[in-house]
């Protein structure tokens, strides 16, 4: 019952977490999380979990680095795998040997196969914090592929070189040569093994599914159980689980790209499911890692041997360390060159190697690592200075997330305005190709089609608006302003003709009511949020009344044949009175207006057509087909477009292959929601 309640604290944690992130955005996630759990370690709320480095790499890393692997970019890894492979693995070890003899040299008592331990856990940079700190920092995407890959490859090295370090610091035997020959054997290995193990799930997926099982359920279970499996399958043989899974995550992507049997259903509950897990797990993680830290400093803190000042100026000085030896390995490497869309980058800019450098944060596999190092050494010894190389540890991972918090929003400021002008160009970009749909669309428009040209048409036009008023900030009052008066002068006109209609005595009493009430419920909604909110759970209330008195009432076949004709007779007139509405935009239209007014009619059309479908649901079959047909004509009018705007050299290419991607996503979306 202990375990459960703690379990639910954690996860009430995560949340209130993100509630304070919301109250005060500057302040990273991880960080609060970290807080957090320091705050419930110091309360004595007898809340202890207990650090146990095969458990958490096993429970957390497996499935976090997993997905990682699936969703990273295999194209950018291909491109800038130079620069990955010489941080991931080259700065690893060049990290070990160098901070190693620094730490050695800064601290004597810790001895130097102890000391190349502790660098093997600072060299490896964190991928769940690099993911944490990218959501609030706008990094150049080639950074950020840089960091995402490293992240993914350099926990694996470090780790091992950690075993060899320790293996040699316990035993006193070290050999070089054994070391790097058992050390590509675990990586390939592992990375391999990762693969073929990820390639016989699939293969068990699509049997099953060939047997005419396709449950959602059972398919999602294999899917989350899949990096646990593998990661133990493949540590059970001693090789690396780490890269197994990532390995795993990018066959699993492959297999994501090429698979065309999946349903949407499937897709849906992976991608909800895996938000869920991935939520809770990166929260864990920080808040575990804050939980261990009070117990980590309180053993340096109130230890008599050890002075304070002295233990937090080893932590300042090794994080310096790393961070100047990772600056000039970046420096350095720089000048191999960046392979990108077939052009090299002598060297990187300045900005981009501080970003670089300040982005390679350390994080919980670091303190995981450190608490797997015995208490012990053979001879039955104690370790040397085992608390104060998990002081050390536990320090480096805050000031490195400490200062990536204050200096890479800093850094990266300018480079977030270039992504800045760039998503303007895709919205332009995007609000061009809606406009070539429409021009193709109203070219097509006939009498058969008209119902349905008109509703992909507001679609177009809705979407053209939400880009160019969506995310306006400067003027955005007058713009609502614009809107609200546009509408109201639509209702107006609707006003208008049902008074004519009552004046001429067309329409009943009742059926004039009902329209004027229809009339002043949209004006509420229009001018008065909260209240149009109150009118409808009043309506909804209303309704349920209304339908329990149905229940008791006699004659129920009388009433409902009486309410279809009503219904009828007020769909008719309400088409009327939209039609009044769109004649009365069309008028007041202006270039000042026309985008707002064109908004607004096609909402009145898309009224009209789904009255009209009510009313008779013969043609409804006829309309998709129609449909069908205007959509393919749109779709293929935007890639025109973009192709035209690439060609004028109005766009860059990765921006057209990015946009055509989307268009061939919607275009099979909307295919498989037809098809339904």
């Amino acid at each position: 019952m202990d375990n459960l309640l703690i379990v639910l604290l954690l996860l009430a944690i995560i949340g209130l977490s993100n509630v304070i992130n919301h109250l005060v955005p500057f302040i990273p996630v991880p960080l609060i999380q970290i807080a957090l759990g320091v705050a419930i370690a110091v309360l004595p709320l007898g809340v202890h979990v207990p650090m146990e480095t095969e458990l958490f790499l096993v429970l957390f890393i497996a499935p976090l680095l997993f997905n990682d692997g699936r969703n990273v970019s295999r194209i950018a890894l291909w491109k800038l795998k130079t620069p990955i492979l010489l941080l991931a693995l080259g700065l690893v070890f060049v990290t070990v040997f160098i901070i190693g003899y620094f730490i050695h040299w800064l601290i004597p008592t810790i001895p130097l196969p102890a000391s190349f331990a502790l660098a093997a856990l600072l060299s490896p940079t964190d991928a769940v914090a690099v993911s944490a700190m990218s959501s609030r920092v706008k990094m150049p995407k080639v950074i950020m592929h840089i960091l995402e890959g490293e992240g993914l490859m350099n926990d694996a090295s470090g780790l091992v070189a950690f075993n060899f370090a320790i293996a040699a610091m316990v035993t006193g035997v070290f050999s070089l040569a054994n070391a790097s020959i058992s050390f590509v054997i675990i990586a390939i290995g592992g990375f391999v093994g990762g693969a073929f193990l990820a390639f016989i799930i699939i293969r068990l997926r699509v049997l099953i599914r060939r047997f005419g099982m396709e449950d959602v359920t059972i398919h999602m279970l294999i899917q989350i159980l899949t990096p646990f499996v593998i990661y133990l399958i493949i540590e059970h043989f001693h090789l690396s689980g780490i890269l197994a899974v990532v390995a795993a995550g990018i066959v699993h992507a492959i297999e994501k790209d090429r698979e065309k049997s999946p349903t949407v259903d499937l897709q849906v509950v992976s991608k909800s499911t895996w938000t869920v897990i991935l939520y809770v797990l990166n929260g864990l993680v920080f808040v575990l890692l804050g939980i261990q830290i009070p117990s980590v400093a309180s053993t340096i803190i109130k230890d008599p041997l050890y002075n304070n000042f002295v233990a937090l100026k080893y932590i300042v000085l090794i994080t310096a360390a790393l961070l100047i030896l990772r600056f000039v390995w970046v420096l350095l490497s720089g000048t191999i060159g960046l392979k990108i869309r077939k052009r090299k980058i002598g060297k990187l800019g300045f900005r981009q190697i501080a970003i670089t450098t300040i982005g390679g944060v350390r994080g919980a596999v670091t303190l995981a690592g450190a608490f797997s190092i015995p208490y012990v050494l053979e001879d039955g010894s104690p370790f040397p200075e085992r608390s104060l190389i998990l002081f050390i540890a536990a320090g480096v991972i805050l000031l490195t997330l400490i200062i990536a918090s204050i200096f890479l929003p800093v850094i990266a400021k300018s480079d977030g305005a270039k992504e800045v002008e760039r998503e303007k160009i895709k919205e332009w970009a995007l609000i061009q190709m809606s406009i070539a749909a429409i021009r193709t669309i109203r070219n097509s428009m006939n009498d058969d089609n008209r119902a349905s040209a008109l509703s992909i048409i507001t679609s177009y036009n809705k979407k053209i608006h939400q880009l160019r008023y969506g995310n306006e900030e400067a003027g955005s009052s007058a713009i609502k302003k614009a809107e609200v008066d546009i509408r109201m002068e639509a209702l107006e006109a609707e006003s208008q003709y049902v008074a004519k209609l009552i004046k001429n005595k067309e329409i009943d009493r009742d059926t004039a009511y009902r329209c004027q009430e229809h009339i002043h419920r949209m004006e509420i909604a229009i001018t008065n949020q909260m209240k149009y909110k109150a009118l409808v759970f009043w309506s909804m209330v209303k309704r349920i009344l209304i339908r329990i008195a149905q229940i008791f009432t006699p004659k129920k076949e009388a009433l409902l044949q009486q309410r279809r004709k009503q219904f009828q007779k007020i769909a008719e007139l309400k088409i009327e009175m939209a039609k009044a509405a769109i004649d009365q935009l069309i008028k007041a239209m202006s270039q000042e207006n026309k985008d707002i007014c064109y908004l607004v009619i096609g909402e009145y059309n898309e009224l009209i057509m789904k009255l009209k479908k009510m009313k008779d649901k013969n043609t409804s079959k006829t309309n998709e087909r129609y449909e069908r047909e205007l959509k393919d004509k749109a779709f293929q009018a935007e890639r025109d477009a973009l192709q035209n705007m690439f060609e004028k050299g109005q766009i860059p290419a990765d921006l057209v292959r990015k946009l055509r991607q989307q268009i061939n996503i919607r275009e099979v979306y909307w295919m498989e929601g037809k098809s339904l």
